[in-house]
């Protein structure tokens, strides 16, 4: 079964609406390296409408212009795209496809595609929620930036059920850039006041 990978750019208060203004001064090779590993994953993209329209602005010419990012352009291009999209779509670049039917049956099917080997979700916010609230992504690999954002639209949003989630791998890079690599997990046995009284600090 294919996994669902979701890959974002996070402020440290959990904003993952990205403003230039602090992300770039934050990207590096190391960043780099880590997209390119969270690329490497899939052979499938899901994106939303706007990050549709924001790539297809912008890739195509970059990898016709041939420069130093034209590899990765390149193969962008060349990936499937599956697009969410509640209205009819025009596309202007290749291989991209709009979501036939309900979002979680058609991620539904796509997982269980022997053909394909993973599904990545790169931004596309609104998509990974609703992928969250189905419990269809596998993992969440996020970089966090250590700057607090303040504003812009946060990952979780507002609901009565946590996500418990377990941490598969971190690494920090020179520029105080935090990369964390989660997978859901059950919730934890319920805990009160009174079974941990033994490790609070003694004040000794």
């Amino acid at each position: 079964m294919a996994k669902v990978i979701s890959t974002l750019f996070i402020s440290a208060d959990g904003v993952a609406e990205i403003d230039p203004d602090w992300h770039f001064p934050y990207f590096d090779e190391n960043m780099g390296r880590a997209v390119g590993e969270d690329y490497d994953t899939s052979d499938v993209l899901l994106i939303g409408r706007e990050t549709y329209d924001s790539f297809a602005g912008a890739w195509p010419d970059r990898e016709a212009a041939g420069g130093e990012d034209a590899g990765f352009a390149k193969q962008l291009g060349d990936v499937r795209k599956v697009v969410v999209s509640r209205q009819p779509l025009e596309f202007t670049w290749r291989n991209s496809e709009l979501v036939q039917g309900d979002l979680v049956d058609a991620v539904t099917e796509l997982k269980a595609d022997a053909g394909i080997r993973g599904i990545l979700i790169p931004g596309s916010i609104s998509v990974v929620q609703q992928l969250l609230a189905a419990g269809l992504v596998d993992e969440l690999r996020l970089l966090v930036h250590p700057v607090a954002a303040r504003k812009g639209r946060r990952l979780f949003d507002e609901g009565e059920t946590p996500y418990h989630l377990k941490v598969t791998a971190t690494e920090v890079f020179p520029t105080g850039v935090l990369r964390v690599i989660y997978a859901p997990t059950g919730a934890p046995a319920p805990v009160g006041y009174d079974e941990v009284t033994d490790q609070v600090p003694s004040g000794e």
